[in-house]
């Protein structure tokens, strides 16, 4: 059992070593997503504790969403926005659907998946 708790022990440590990069435009994407939705807070002048709740996080949760923090699961930093009236992709929720069967449209029109190209075989020697 001891060594268990060692290799768990072992294994987190190894994982807070790995630092996740981004890029520049997803730092500021996130910064701005999370701005937007404390902006749309306070404006219907919702408390902190209030959206969570809505939201079914806790307060921390929406205070790394507002900060735009990365590794906050994109499904809660969009039912944020929602409730506090952040468009996501449209004006219109109602015109999410359309967009949606639009984007469907094009991929049925691709193949289903793509390999990489095989590098060609050098013979002319």
């Amino acid at each position: 059992m001891a060594n268990f708790a060692a290799a768990i022990t072992g294994n987190e440590a190894h994982m807070k070593e790995h630092t996740r990069s981004y890029a520049r435009v997803t730092r500021e994407a996130l910064t701005m997503m999370g701005g937007l939705i404390r902006l749309g807070r306070k404006q219907r002048k919702m408390s902190e504790t209030d959206l969570a709740a809505r939201v079914g996080i806790a307060r921390s949760t929406l205070q790394l969403i507002e900060k735009g923090h990365p590794k906050v699961e994109i499904g809660l930093v969009f039912e944020a926005a929602i409730l506090v009236g952040v468009p996501l992709f449209v004006d219109e929720p109602s015109r999410l659907a359309p967009e949606i069967s639009r984007i469907d449209d094009k991929l049925a029109l691709l193949p289903r998946s793509v390999r990489r190209a095989r590098s060609e075989v050098k013979d002319d020697f």
